[in-house]
């Protein structure tokens, strides 16, 4: 697969977007726009996977906490993807910048015809310096909420799945750890990061143990699966920490931060 040199697909998790307190962290959120807008002024084909919007709906709709029921899980994702698009609009355009929402549930990768259109969608958009922010289709996909049988499984490989379509050269995660190590960080201190990964093996996987932040859904686990994704098609990946997005201007230039996942060639 010819990829793109200058798409670059960056996954930001809930507990980059999200304060301690579960409210939206505008100060983050306006960092992140500033960024990424910076790098398509130099240049660069921007795509955002964005999760959040559970989080941001259940802050709105004034919820004790993380809704359990499917059908609130639902409803908070319906009025967080609103709030969250608002807010993603105005940091944006403060910096001349023009986004796009694509909201995709896996009937979209799974039937041919609608991938087709995924991709022109995305092409197009690119095109004309629009920046696509993708998520989950949360409010009517239940399999991505409350199922362990699903394609996506979580935005982490979603943003691999995009990263795919969109040819891009590379995935970048933002996390609320600096990258991938040889013990859990939170447990050890002393734990030390691995710089480089190239294969995912068993060895690798048994790494990988625990849940992110509490306020989303992902972990190590679901990085690898999307680092799997990426990497068998020829895509860097790399891992870092989500509260120092200056972070990407070195990535793009290729120097090393966090836990860089060799593309296979």
């Amino acid at each position: 697969m010819d990829l793109i040199k200058n798409r670059i697909v960056v996954k930001v998790g809930t507990s980059t977007l999200t304060n301690e307190n579960g409210k939206i962290n505008l100060r983050r959120i306006d960092k992140l726009a500033q960024v990424l807008s910076g790098l398509q002024n130099l240049g660069y084909e921007i795509v955002l996977v964005s999760s959040g919007a559970i989080a941001v709906g259940t802050n709105k709709m004034r919820l004790a906490g993380r809704p359990k029921k499917l059908r609130i899980k639902q409803a908070a994702a319906a009025v967080g993807q609103c709030e969250l698009m608002h807010i993603y609009d105005k940091f944006f355009s403060e910096y001349g910048k023009i986004v796009a929402q694509i909201l995709l549930s896996e009937e979209d990768v799974e039937d041919e015809g609608k991938k087709s259109n995924l991709i022109n969608t995305f092409y197009s958009l690119l095109e004309r310096d629009i920046i696509p922010i993708v998520n989950e289709n949360d409010s009517v996909s239940y399999r991505e909420i409350e199922s362990s049988q699903k394609i996506f499984g979580d935005n982490d490989t979603l943003s691999a799945v995009v990263a795919v379509l969109c040819r891009a050269k590379k995935l970048v995660l933002m996390s609320d750890i600096n990258g991938l190590y040889e013990s859990d960080p939170r447990e050890n201190p002393d734990a030390r990061l691995i710089p480089e990964v190239n294969g995912i093996d068993e060895n690798i996987r048994k790494l990988a143990k625990g849940s992110g932040s509490n306020r989303g859904t992902g972990g190590m686990i679901t990085k690898l699966d999307a680092a799997q994704i990426a990497t068998s098609h020829g895509i860097d990946m790399i891992i870092t920490n989500g509260q120092r997005l200056k972070d990407l201007y070195d990535i793009v230039e290729d120097k090393p931060i966090g836990t860089l996942f060799i593309r296979r060639k």
